[in-house]
């Protein structure tokens, strides 16, 4: 089959690789429909992240069950479904707690030895855990696949730092980042009753999504000026809930600053370049609190899923870019010179309905 693979930065290729096969009985393999470039991938593409020559890549799909192993008996072949970017047992301790991304025995798509999801095909460990049946109706609706293929990380990720900051009826809430996620978010904290929703970010083409989503208010200054800005539209005091979506130092700095006394920071971007600068004693001083993490989607997507489907939200504006596969390398190239906000990937060749 073909598959994505990175060999060194800037250098991704779209490969034959072996086809994925049952090896446990818990297994299962997925035929990819929709895959997407998520930004944490351009960390390896850009060489911030360290990766092996030929390594796999992609941790967002949803797709069609081609086999199952002897033990699976929540999917069957036909099954559409979401994957969520890290498999899981759903039976340790941490999979019971709701904290699947610390699974025992889990992983993340595209480590070594694993598939990627940016492939014509994946095996999944431990499928009746790690999957999630959708309607089969929905492989013929472009627009829903793609909203539904964002419960595998953005959607599930954004409500994350949404509940993390503590987004709720009534608060303020602030989002740092125009990236996905922190678009996801802005969608998520409107689904959670915040009554007010501050948006920074600098790219009116994604500012304007985050207005269609729900933020009340755009600042575009960063860094000081964006702290100053924040505190001029809440009376000085800044938001209940700030929601941290890019992982830098800067980022963090300013999601902190904006922070009402009080407030809690749902962090969510991936750290890079963001080993110091963190004050405890302005979070001791002020009593901030701060959340967040790695986000268990799959424990989200039973509760995001029934809002997709019936419309109530709609994430699938994220999406401004569409490529096949053998074209995954311009998507990378796209979003790194940010001429695109996120990259869908379809597999149309694969007998894709619809």
């Amino acid at each position: 089959m073909r598959a994505t693979t990175i060999h060194a930065p800037f250098d991704m290729r779209v490969e034959d690789v072996p086809d994925p096969v049952v090896r446990q009985p818990t297994d299962a393999v997925i035929r990819v429909l929709r895959a997407c470039i998520c930004g944490s991938d351009l960390w390896a593409y850009r060489g911030e992240a360290a990766r092996e020559p030929g390594q796999r890549i992609g941790h967002e799909f949803l797709g069609v069950v081609e086999e199952t192993g002897s033990e699976v008996t929540g999917v069957a072949r036909g099954d559409l479904v979401v994957v969520p970017f890290m498999w899981s047992d759903g039976v340790c301790d941490y999979c019971r707690e709701g904290l699947t991304t610390s699974c025992e025995h889990g992983g993340f798509w595209g480590t070594v030895g694993s598939d990627g999801g940016q492939g014509e095909a994946v095996r999944v460990p431990f499928a009746d855990a790690t999957l999630v049946r959708l309607p089969k109706d929905a492989a013929g609706d472009d627009r829903l696949l793609s909203a539904l293929l964002t419960l595998s990380d953005v959607m599930g990720t954004g409500h994350h730092a949404a509940l993390g900051a503590g987004a709720r009826p009534g608060a303020t809430v602030a989002v740092v980042g125009d990236g996905a996620v922190g678009l996801c978010a802005v969608l998520a904290a409107k689904r959670l009753g915040a009554e007010r929703i501050i948006a920074l970010g600098r790219h009116q083409v994604r500012t304007d999504i985050a207005r269609r989503f729900g933020a009340t208010d755009v600042v575009a200054e960063r860094g000081d000026a964006a702290v100053e800005a924040v505190r001029e539209l809440t009376r000085g005091q800044g938001a209940h809930a700030v929601v941290e979506a890019v992982g830098t130092e800067q980022s963090m700095r300013t999601a902190v600053g904006i922070a009402r006394d009080g407030g809690t920071v749902g962090w969510v971007g991936v750290p890079h370049g963001s080993g110091t600068g963190l004050d405890l004693g302005v979070l001791f001083d002020r009593n901030i609190a701060l959340r967040g993490g790695v986000a268990p989607v799959r424990t989200y997507i039973p509760e995001l899923l029934p809002d997709v489907l019936d419309g109530t939200i709609d994430p699938s504006p994220v999406f401004d870019m569409t490529v096949g596969l053998e074209d995954v390398p311009a998507g990378y190239k796209a979003m790194d010179e940010r001429t695109a906000l996120k990259v869908l990937v379809t597999n149309r060749g694969r007998g894709e309905a619809g």
